[in-house]
């Protein structure tokens, strides 16, 4: 009787779930702006020649009147799906404002804030040095029922460290690693990964590779929980392309769209799958205010966004107001999603209240 007392009264304050998540999905698009996920296209950049090389192009493919109808240009599954089923923060112009808490606003420090929701001050460069914080993927996976079920797919090679695939053993495909073949598409998949021009160097792959790499790995394996990273937002837009930038960004939404369609056929996660999609940083406003750039002397490149959806997470839509949401709390959050509390060694950063 007393344990169901203290179970009640959990749920009435919030700290649990009536009914958790089976499974999470973990998300990231590298130094993709909060000014694009809620205003779609910014034209200062998408009119000029120096950052879009075809302006017709790039005005018929992204450009509309009104920031609601450029937005879903670029993202329609986060706003047709993820806007009307879950959750959207960090539109600042409403109010709504998620920042990272790490002093550095790049990527390996934001990689370790989302994943062991701590802002730890020794990572301080993106060298590929492995993480020595207790990340939620790793708390996760020693919970019964979901050990040996956390897969990693990244684009980045440095994800590797942040995931510390050798202490956790948590499988981390990322960079040019081939699939270990099983099927022929695995076979194809993997002579693509070896054979496909590696644009941004040896250390990222192609994300489309990525992508359908994890999803054929889910459709094998069927992970409880998946952290899927892509790189080459953030790689465009430091080569100032914009116009292929937007085109990576509707590409991986639209990797999403096919993902989630996929999912909800599978008994496994139909209805029973939590979703979480964010960025490591921002990025700076315009031309002049070195919107190719990040780190502490771009001004506002600490500003991010989430969207979230699935069990746990109301239809809220997309936020106005409230408390000011930092990176340091989603990896309590995907916990929290699954029914857990995520401790451990180090501080972590409070859940947000999805639910609520």
């Amino acid at each position: 009787m007393q344990q169901l007392y203290i179970l009640f009264a959990l749920l009435l304050s919030g700290s649990a779930l009536a009914q958790p998540a089976q499974n999470v999905i973990l998300v990231t698009l590298d130094g993709v702006r909060w000014q694009e996920v809620f205003n779609g296209a910014d034209s200062t950049l998408l009119f000029d020649p120096m950052y879009s090389r075809d302006t017709a192009s790039a005005r018929k493919q992204f450009w509309a009147a009104t920031p609601a109808e450029r937005r879903k240009k670029l993202t329609p599954f986060l706003w047709n799906t993820i806007g009307q089923q879950g959750q959207l923060y960090g539109n600042r112009q409403t109010g709504s404002r998620m920042n990272v808490s790490n002093p550095h606003w790049f990527s390996y420090p934001g990689y370790n804030e989302i994943l062991s929701g701590y802002a730890d001050d020794r990572i301080k460069s993106n060298d590929k040095i492995d993480n020595p914080n207790v990340t939620v993927l790793e708390f996760l996976n020693k919970q019964p029922g979901i050990a040996g079920k956390v897969a990693v797919f990244s684009s980045w090679d440095v994800i590797e460290a942040a995931v510390n695939e050798k202490r956790t053993g948590i499988p981390a495909s990322s960079a040019n690693e081939p699939t270990r073949p099983v099927t022929s598409a695995d076979t194809v998949l993997s002579d693509m990964t070896t054979l496909y021009p590696r644009e941004f160097g040896d250390g990222v792959r192609a994300d489309f590779l990525t992508y359908f790499s994890a999803r054929q790995y889910v459709k094998q394996k069927q992970p409880r929980v998946l952290f899927l990273s892509f790189d080459e937002t953030d790689d465009l837009a430091h080569a100032g392309r914009y116009h292929d930038h937007l085109r990576m960004v509707q590409s991986i939404d639209k990797y999403l769209a096919d993902l989630w369609k996929m999912i909800q056929q599978m008994p496994q996660y139909a209805g029973k799958t939590a979703i979480l999609v964010t960025t490591d940083h921002g990025r700076g406003h315009t031309p002049k205010a070195r919107w190719k750039d990040h780190g502490t002397k771009t001004a506002d490149s600490y500003q991010i966004w989430l969207a979230a959806m699935g069990p746990g997470i109301r239809a809220a839509g997309e936020q106005a107001g409230g408390p000011v949401l930092f990176q340091n709390q989603l990896a309590a959050t995907m916990a929290r999603l699954m029914g857990f509390t995520f401790t451990c060694d180090h501080p972590v950063g409070a859940p947000i209240n999805t639910d609520q």
